[in-house]
């Protein structure tokens, strides 16, 4: 056995160097200076004898070497921080620190919901939120940055396990007093190609979304470049389109003040599951399932 090991702290900086390809942003991820960092990396290669990262003014490159050992820092780190969590889940269930990643198509609508009952039932859990598109939250998943993830399937996960939170209906915007506008169900063959409103890549909605329709036209002539479900009603409140809503964001009142009026999708798959996903064996697992009691318990 080596007499020398990497320490936590080193494969950390190396991590984040990788993730942020810049040593400024990196060792402000790490919340040190930029030279403690560059120091810290610098002693890991000396460590190992190898060179891990090329330098220049301008471009940080890892070596070959350098991104297989991020790969295996990855795994270790996981490995050290679900060491962790197995003594911090042997306490009081629900309580420490849990860091989660919600999408942006869930986060605004259902979050208001359990907050406050969470800060109020669970006063010893300290949740620390990232929202990131639904791609971004799985790699953060995987790459332990987060430590569950609440999202909407069908998306491709990976290796997980889940808890289902609710099903979530797919209802069709456009502007009021449409001359199509029927009393019931949308068909999705009423939908005008030309006229589609999409998330940008990366949203899990607009695959939903396009799933749901089932014409495969829609997804070379539907306009993806909305930001976020505010965005995209904003444009159709401006007579620029019609757009895809999930139910729970009209429940929460995204179309109030607006001339925007919704009806429900005519598909068979016009349907999202909400759900909570985590790491398979997170010795944290109870208290995720814990944690879907209370989404489910929102109303």
């Amino acid at each position: 056995m080596s007499t020398y090991l990497p320490t936590i702290k080193q494969l950390q900086y190396l991590v984040a160097l990788h993730e942020h390809e810049h040593f400024g942003r990196a060792a402000e991820s790490c919340y040190v200076s930029q030279s403690t960092l560059s120091a810290g990396i610098r002693e890991l290669e000396t460590l190992l004898g190898v060179t891990l990262v090329e330098r220049s003014r301008r471009v940080v490159r890892f070596t070959p070497l350098g991104n297989a050992v991020v790969a295996k820092a990855h795994r270790l780190l996981r490995e050290a921080e679900e060491l962790s969590e197995l003594v911090q889940s042997s306490g009081q269930p629900l309580s420490g620190e849990l860091r989660m990643s919600v999408i942006p198509t869930v986060a605004p609508f259902l979050l208001p919901k359990i907050l406050p009952r969470l800060r109020r039932d669970r006063p010893n859990l300290k949740l620390f939120l990232r929202e990131e598109t639904s791609q971004d939250a799985i790699e953060s998943l995987h790459h332990g940055r987060s430590d569950c993830v609440l999202l909407a399937l069908p998306f491709a996960t990976g290796d997980v396990e889940k808890a289902s939170i609710c099903q979530d209906e797919l209802y069709v915007a456009f502007p009021k007093d449409d001359p199509r506008d029927p009393p019931d169900r949308i068909p999705p063959s009423m939908i005008d190609e030309g006229r589609l409103l999409l998330l940008e890549d990366g949203h899990c909605l607009k695959e939903h979304v396009l799933a749901a329709c089932n014409r495969p036209e829609l997804r070379a002539s539907a306009t993806m470049i909305g930001t976020s479900l505010h965005t995209l009603v904003q444009m159709v409140d401006n007579g620029l389109g019609l757009t895809m809503l999930p139910a729970m964001a009209i429940e929460a009142g995204i179309l109030n003040g607006t001339d925007v009026v919704a009806r429900p999708l005519k598909s068979q798959k016009a349907m999202r599951e909400i759900a909570l996903i985590w790491r398979p064996n997170s010795p944290r697992a109870e208290d995720f399932k814990l944690l879907a009691d209370e989404f489910r318990a929102q109303d």
